[in-house]
C-alpha cells in the first residue's frame, strides 16, 4: 500500500534493517551518514562506523534502492502514534542537522520511533543483545557439560 504521511518504513538491508520515516510526495526523512552519496542505498551501513549521522529527506525510491521495504507501524498496538501533522512538523525541524548517532541507542530505529511515538527503542538492538545473551549462555552450558565429561572419563581410568 501507499505510505501515509508519518509512517515507518522498513528498508530490507542484506544483513540488517534501515528505518525511515514518510513525509509525502515519495520522500522518506531518515538517518545517514555524513559521507553517503544520495542514492547509494547500502551505504547506510557505514554509519555503523561513525557518531554523527545527517537527517535527510530524499525520495524512498532512492533511499531503498533495489532493496525491498514495507510500510511497518508495528508498535501502533502498544504506543499511540502522534498526530501526523505534528510528526511531519517534528520531522521537518530536524532536516539538515548533523545528531548524534549510536549504533546500541541512537540508530535509524530509534529516530524514526522517537519520531512517530514519541519513545526512542529498537527490535533490532534488543534481538541482537539477547540472540548474544542466548548464545553466551549456551557457550557456557557446553563448557560445563565438557569438564564434567572430561572429569567422567578422568575417574573412570
Amino acid at each position: 500500500p501507499e505510505p501515509e504521511l508519518g509512517d515507518l518504513i522498513e528498508i530490507f538491508r542484506p544483513f540488517y534493517r534501515h528505518w525511515a520515516i514518510y513525509v509525502g510526495d515519495g520522500y522518506v526523512v531518515h538517518l545517514a551518514p555524513p559521507s553517503e552519496v544520495a542514492g547509494a542505498g547500502a551505504a547506510s551501513v557505514m554509519s555503523a562506523l561513525s557518531d554523527k549521522a545527517i537527517v535527510k529527506k530524499e525520495l524512498l525510491y532512492d533511499v531503498a534502492g533495489r532493496d525491498r521495504y514495507q510500510v511497518n507501524n508495528k508498535h501502533d498496538d502498544k504506543y499511540s502514534p502522534l498526530p501526523s501533522n505534528k510528526i511531519i512538523q517534528r520531522v521537518e525541524e530536524l532536516v539538515g542537522q548533523e545528531v548524534l548517532y549510536k549504533l546500541t541507542s541512537e540508530n535509524c530505529e530509534h529516530f524514526v520511533n522517537e519520531l512517530r511515538y514519541g519513545v526512542a527503542r529498537s527490535d533490532q538492538v534488543r534481538d541482537v543483545v539477547m540472540a548474544a545473551g542466548i548464545a553466551g549462555v549456551g557457550l557456557a552450558a557446553m563448557g560445563l557439560i565438557g569438564v564434567m565429561f572430561s572429569r567422567s572419563k578422568q575417574q573412570k581410568q
